[in-house]
């Protein structure tokens, strides 16, 4: 590994606190604190992305001391690991300064593309803004977000990904369902990579505090370094930004329908600057379709972040970030107007999204109505969401009885109006597929690049945890390569409904924050 090409760009551009006290505290005027990790003499490397690692150009693990600091117990003496401050609102609440309570840079890595890479331990230890927690992480919680980023990589959504999971060789106390029972876990570390991990929240937190000099330089720095495209001047420029973050925004949720994701915790602090998937906690792939699917238990009952709901959360958040950028752009008028595109932004992206799911080569007037209407009554019919589309896609209407071909998708048996019903809906869905201008090929093309055959459902993730605590890494790794594919028939054992037995146990359906 290249250690020696990492560079640390944050520290030699903006403010920061260098007194190396993990003590939680407020850092005003400081976007970034020095902190080093806790050291982990007895940590153990459960895997290792190779492949990520030589694309992003950091290169092979080569020796121990590289094994090391994938774990955060080496850290070259040139580096200097620091947290990033951050504010947000959670839950609709303003919380005041957050930050990377359990995060720490190393910095930042360049391939021979010229793309830079940033390079984050979580579970390291504590920092300044680590509030009342203690900056670990338990193996539960930080192997679900080392699968499932990977996992949402090659299903094409926008994500943070993993490089590296260890076993920090401690235990961990955590309280998973919140009931006064905390209990001993294996703990755990990992090191995550992105472009950039800027957060709506960094720029809510300089804008409450009212340094407008940071507040700019921050944003200019964000739009020279990830927004290259944007060549507009003054307050246009900022105006500009604010759309192309818009507009990655709503791709995103548009991609998180797709495929059934629920993230659980859409606080400002968890949006990414550049329309990224962060901060893996009580995520779920929504199993039986249901618009008010939560996954995160803390979220009752209200029900704010629930799978139909995303695409109003993700708009809220915009406004806050909005009221953040105003004292850069200083017109209410044009901010509003990019705020009002949403709607039919993300209104387009679902539209042209659903399509691709059902094989329809382009929209049409009465698709919205076809759309509303599965929704009803696959909502109605528990069935499935994944199993669903690939049922659909197998579906021959003149060979299969569609109560026996669509009978694996449903969590409930189907009575006789139930199955009419469910009979007109493909009957109507047999006439839109004959308005395609495309072959059947076409079609089944379309909707195998839309529909993924594996996903990593939450009793899956259950059970990998489990098991790696035993120290079997038998379905990790079983796991990891068919995630890899997600569009190809590889692994039809894990091609099936939710297990009965884990319908209501803790980490299978629903979760809570406790991580």
């Amino acid at each position: 590994m290249n250690l020696s090409a990492i560079t640390q760009t944050y520290l030699s551009t903006f403010p920061y606190d260098s007194s190396l006290n993990p003590i939680p505290r407020q850092t005003p005027g400081k976007l970034l604190a020095r902190a080093n990790p806790v050291g982990f003499p007895n940590a153990v490397l459960i895997d290792f992305n190779e492949k990520l690692s030589l694309d992003i150009g950091l290169g092979s693990l080569q020796t121990s001391q590289e094994e090391q600091f994938l774990h955060a117990s080496f850290i070259p003496s040139k580096l200097q690991p620091y947290a990033t401050a951050y504010a947000g609102h959670q839950f609709g609440q303003w919380a005041g300064q957050l930050g990377d309570g359990r995060a720490l840079f190393a910095g930042e890595i360049t391939n021979h593309h010229g793309q830079t890479t940033e390079l984050q331990w979580k579970g390291a230890g504590l920092t300044p803004y680590s509030r009342h927690a203690d900056g670990r992480a338990v193996l539960r919680s930080t192997v679900r977000e080392y699968l499932m980023s990977e996992a949402m990589h090659h299903l094409k959504i926008p994500t943070t990904r993993a490089l590296a999971l260890s076993l920090s060789g401690e235990a961990v106390i955590r309280d998973i369902l919140y009931s006064g029972n905390p209990k001993p876990e294996p703990g755990a570390v990992m090191m995550r990579t992105a472009p950039s991990f800027l957060r709506f929240g960094h720029f809510e937190l300089l804008a409450a505090q009212r340094n407008l000099p940071l507040l700019s330089q921050l944003a200019d720095f964000t739009i020279q370094n990830y927004f290259p495209e944007i060549q507009s001047k003054g307050k246009e420029r900022y105006l500009d930004w604010f759309y192309s973050i818009t507009e990655k925004t709503a791709h995103l949720i548009t991609q998180w329908q797709r495929v059934g994701f629920v993230h659980g915790v859409m606080n400002t602090d968890n949006m990414s600057i550049l329309g990224l998937t962060i901060d893996y906690g009580p995520f779920a792939i929504m199993e039986e379709y249901n618009p008010k699917f939560t996954s995160n238990t803390t979220d009752l009952p209200g029900r704010r972040y629930a799978f139909g709901q995303q695409e109003n959360a993700a708009l809220w958040n915009l406004w806050q970030l909005a009221n953040a950028l105003f004292p850069l752009i200083g017109e209410e008028d044009p901010i509003q107007e990019v705020l009002s595109a949403y709607d039919a932004l993300i209104t387009d992206k679902k539209n042209r999204m659903l399509c691709d799911k059902f094989g329809f080569n382009f929209p049409r007037k009465e698709d919205p109505s076809f759309f509303q209407n599965w929704q009803n009554l696959a909502q109605e019919l528990q069935a499935d969401h994944t199993l669903f589309f690939i049922l659909l896609e197998e579906w021959n209407p003149e060979k299969n009885n569609a109560a026996d071909h669509f009978e694996p998708c449903f969590y409930k048996p189907l009575n006789k109006d139930e199955k009419e019903r469910f009979n007109a809906l493909l009957a109507l869905y047999s006439l839109r597929v004959q308005h395609n201008q495309q072959d059947q090929k076409e079609t089944q093309n379309k909707m195998q690049q839309s529909n993924p055959k594996f996903v990593l459902r939450n009793y899956l993730l259950h059970e990998c945890s489990e098991q790696l605590a035993q120290n079997d890494n038998t379905l990790f790794k079983k796991l990891k390569t068919a995630l890899q594919s997600p569009y190809e028939n590889r692994f039809s054992e894990f091609a099936i409904k939710r297990p009965d037995q884990y319908t209501n146990t803790p980490g299978c359906t629903m979760l809570s924050c406790s991580s």
